[in-house]
């Protein structure tokens, strides 16, 4: 990785049907540090989950399930958008029309979207992979906010377990404005 920029932090993050991001809370000084401690987002696993599309095209052959077209994924204060989301599950793990489908990953492209609370993440592309527990982000520009913290770069790796979580830059530079008025005082 010494040919990449990176700016590695940390996240203590869960998922919803597919997998989130970190706040972006960081004081100056562990801005300058190549690792910090970030409070991630905590989701119920017991809370529904609602999918709205403009079409769903199910291959129980394939083991898939196809959402296109206005893609929005509902759980709790948890938002996930984007224009397309193919969920595959494990074969033998259930049916995504029985509601019961062992879920191995989920893709989504076409401007993805995610929300929780003040927190935000952007990119073109995301891959959610349910049995490794990883996330990554990719996109031309990449950025995850709460506020004025921004945080940007082309690819966001997250090991969804330990919550470590690494943005590279990919030939640029990792950029990270932060807002010392976010800071909260003891």
């Amino acid at each position: 990785m010494s040919a990449i920029s990176a700016f590695s932090f940390r996240l203590a993050g869960t998922v919803i049907l597919v997998s989130l991001f970190a706040s972006a809370s960081l004081s100056p000084a562990a801005a300058q540090a190549t690792t910090s401690k970030m409070k991630g987002m905590q989701l119920s696993n017991d809370e529904p989950i609602q999918i709205e599309s403009d079409k769903l095209e199910i291959k129980d052959a394939e083991s898939k399930a196809m959402f296109t077209g206005n893609v929005k994924v509902v759980q709790g204060t948890t938002t996930l958008q984007a224009g397309k989301m193919v969920v595959f599950y494990k074969k033998g793990g259930g049916s995504i029309s029985g509601g019961n489908a062992e879920i191995d990953r989920i893709e989504v492209d076409q401007k993805v979207f995610l929300q929780s609370g003040t927190q935000q993440a952007t990119a073109d592309t995301g891959e959610f992979n349910m049995t490794a527990q990883t996330l990554v982000l990719k996109g031309k520009q990449v950025v995850l906010s709460e506020g004025k913290n921004v945080f940007s770069g082309c690819q966001l790796n997250v090991q969804m377990d330990t919550g470590e979580a690494q943005l590279e830059a990919c030939g640029g530079r990792v950029q990270i404005q932060l807002d010392p008025k976010s800071q909260k005082t003891n």
